[in-house]
């Protein structure tokens, strides 16, 4: 196991350690290539694939993949998928680690298998889902693809541009055809991010809009405790649009949701809709903003009415 970089900081050969054994009592942890590693834990026939960075894991409580959380709390087995930075996955390493589990029946093994990823990660669950005809897959902010000829309107990752969008595993719209369901979680906000949502069709594929979340919906839904119960739903076969739109109530608790319908309520001068919004809040929250804005606008409404009613 050979490290990317001798990072004393993030503690970097310590959390390698550390998933090496862990992966060696139920499973493997495995290099491939500079950039990428795959970590396994073997413990029933239901799979949850997720691809997840490096950085991200080492930030959370644990320092393990969310992937293995949601998998430990529901008794799954756990593919995780890590990259240092968004590579994209677009590694001739990680594409022969796929071909050997498509070699060697890999996914035949599991009744259910799931892939699951956000961002340039759900570009990956999405394009290497096609290794395991019959997944379901929950792709949140997904890239359809970088390559300037087809997604040349996002410019947010400049240098991810210059990787091979065109070779194995290449676009992630195609690679979803033997899927069983397609789940695709969106801000329509966020206009690259619609943009590349509208690249995925098929019947297959369902569109979930999550207006106001911004581009990391992974860490969003993950603070609104959705994450978890979508994994049992699609891993169940119970999600739909109307499941959705009872776990998307969350939203009404998660404070930057709440700030955004505020700030655009302001924007658009829609004083009684602040209002509005600012009562149903302060009803159910302890939430300082939204109880100042609510006394300004009672006050102001006063003094308006005061003003009215001078001779």
């Amino acid at each position: 196991m050979t490290p990317i970089d001798a990072s004393p900081p993030d503690n970097r050969e310590a959390w390698l350690s550390m998933m090496d054994r862990t992966g060696e009592e139920a499973g493997y942890f495995i290099t491939l290539g500079a950039r990428h590693w795959a970590f396994f834990i073997d413990e029933a026939p239901t799979l949850l694939v997720t691809f997840e960075q490096a950085g991200d894991i080492m930030a959370r409580p644990g320092q393990m993949p969310l992937g293995h959380d949601i998998a430990k709390q529901n008794g799954w087995s756990h593919l995780c998928l890590i990259a240092d930075g968004d590579t994209f996955y677009r590694d001739p390493r990680v594409y022969g680690f796929f071909d050997r589990l498509v070699d060697d029946a890999f996914f035949e093994d599991f009744d259910s298998v799931l892939f699951m990823g956000s961002g340039a990660q759900g570009y990956a669950a999405a394009a290497f889902s096609v290794a395991a005809p019959g997944a379901s897959v929950i792709a949140m902010s997904p890239r359809a693809t970088l390559r300037p000829e087809t997604a040349g309107w996002d410019k947010r990752a400049v240098r991810s541009r210059k990787l091979d969008f065109t070779s194995r595993y290449g676009y992630a719209p195609d690679m979803i055809d033997g899927a069983k369901h397609v789940f695709i979680l969106y801000d329509p906000e966020v206009t690259e991010d619609a943009m590349h949502a509208a690249l995925f069709h098929g019947n297959h594929v369902t569109h979930l809009r999550c207006p106001r979340l911004g581009g990391r919906l992974d860490a969003a839904l993950a603070h609104m405790q959705i994450v978890v119960p979508l994994a049992q739903s699609a891993i169940a076969g119970t999600l739909t649009r109307n499941r959705f739109a009872r776990l998307w109530r969350g939203r009404r608790n998660f404070g930057p949701y709440l700030r955004v319908l505020l700030t655009q309520a302001q924007a658009a001068g829609r004083t009684e809709l602040e209002k509005m919004i600012c009562q149903n809040v302060t009803a159910r929250l302890n939430a300082p903003r939204f109880r100042k804005r609510l006394a300004d606008i009672l006050a102001a409404e006063v003094a308006e009415s005061l003003k009215e009613g001078a001779p």
